[in-house]
């Protein structure tokens, strides 16, 4: 080839290159080592809209989390080559981005044609919701000849309302169900004086806020007292694997947290190293993500139990269901003045039941019950903590 054949190609390959190099993909990003796919839930923009760079375009709902598709370049977003609903992969193109400042021709001519074929589109919708009631009023009278007048009458199909459901709603379906399935489930119930450790909340709140930032709530001491509990205990913190029992020589103490898309467990790491204040902290943190969907996969990955406060809703007493691979759950529950004996005297206290579920396989019911009692213990009289007795 000579030099100008050469030279020739070189300035075709670059023009070709410029006109493509200001058009970039925004991908389905990495979800994590136990996640293949996800379902492509809702965009967050509409083709034309201009987005700057990292901007969420689109989120994508896993068995555990829901995660975005950012944007990777400023520009307009010229299409989209998936579908609400779509299976998608890491790595998957999700929307074509133009980084120039205005929506290209070629973002134009896809604009015209889908309002052409939404202008032609509604008729044959229209075609099909028209045909549906001769259907539905045809098999009406059908089954009115075939059902006797004894017979319970059901409401109409046009009542219900059948949707997806989420994968997260799904993942955790599929969990509750595996547990019920795998482990020898057994409760055992107590009951806590919640007295003192709502006087030491009240009398320091206010030291403690001012001191550390964050409110002192009633969570960290129920961790704190779990924690006590786990090493006083520790086949509670161990787990089955096979044939062998893995006794962990950590506590990551699991929090369940309810959101608008289900329930999820973020997981506070090395609890038996940290003060009151280090958990209330990590609690709003995580409670935080939570809320707004930031959770990431490290954050819910392992822990060694599971504290679930059904409280705050208002649930009197529950039997909470093992999150695996863990070997057990505390369950809280609301605050209720109840009369309790005093040193002889009835009075007026503030209580709280509790829930240990367990794995009977693994835990014997007096370990469940001696570890049930050591958290009543603690939260009953929190200086216990402090001499460590």
């Amino acid at each position: 080839m000579s030099d100008v054949s050469a030279l020739s190609y070189l300035k075709v390959f670059l023009d070709a290159h410029s006109q493509l190099g200001d058009l970039v993909e925004a991908v389905v990003p990495f979800m994590g080592e136990s996640i293949t796919d996800g379902t492509l839930a809702t965009f967050l923009k509409k083709p034309g809209d201009r987005v700057e760079a990292d901007e969420p375009i689109a989120q994508i709902e896993t068995d555990k989390v829901t995660m975005d598709v950012a944007s990777p370049e400023a520009g307009i977003i010229e299409k989209f080559v998936a579908s609400e609903g779509d299976i998608v992969t890491p790595g998957v193109k999700v929307a074509i981005i133009s980084k120039s400042a205005a929506p290209s021709k070629t973002h134009t001519q896809p604009s015209e044609d889908t309002s052409q074929k939404q202008s032609t589109a509604p008729p044959v919708e229209e075609n099909k919701v028209e045909a549906k009631p001769s259907k539905v009023e045809s098999s009406t009278t059908h089954a009115s000849k075939l059902t006797s007048s004894s017979e319970p009458q059901l409401p109409p199909k046009e009542r219900e309302r059948r949707v997806p459901m989420p994968r997260l709603r799904k993942r955790i379906a599929n969990r509750l169900k595996d547990s019920q399935n795998t482990f020898a489930m057994l409760t055992t119930f107590n009951e806590v004086d919640m007295t003192n450790l709502m006087k030491l909340r009240s009398d320091y709140k206010d030291k403690f806020v001012e001191k550390h930032g964050v409110k002192l709530g009633l969570m960290s001491c129920f961790v704190k007292a779990a924690v006590s509990a786990l090493q006083n205990q520790p086949i509670v913190n161990a787990v089955i694997d096979g044939d062998d029992i893995i006794y962990r020589e950590y506590i990551d103490i699991s929090v369940a947290v309810g959101t608008s898309k289900g329930l999820v467990v973020p997981v506070i790491r090395d609890t038996d190293t940290m003060n009151f204040a280090d958990i209330e902290k990590g609690i709003n943190n995580l409670a935080k993500k939570a809320t707004e969907g930031a959770l990431s996969i490290d954050d819910m990955a392992g822990g060694t139990f599971t504290i679930s406060n059904g409280g705050v809703y208002g649930s009197l007493i529950s039997t909470p269901i093992i999150n695996p691979p863990q070997s057990s759950i505390l369950g809280m529950h609301s605050i209720v003045q109840r009369p309790v004996v005093v040193n002889g005297s009835i009075l007026a206290r503030p209580m709280m039941y509790l829930a240990l579920t367990y794995d009977h396989r693994l835990i014997d019911g007096r370990e469940a019950v001696l570890f049930l009692r050591r958290i009543k213990d603690v939260v009953e009289d929190p200086r216990r903590l402090l001499l460590d007795i």
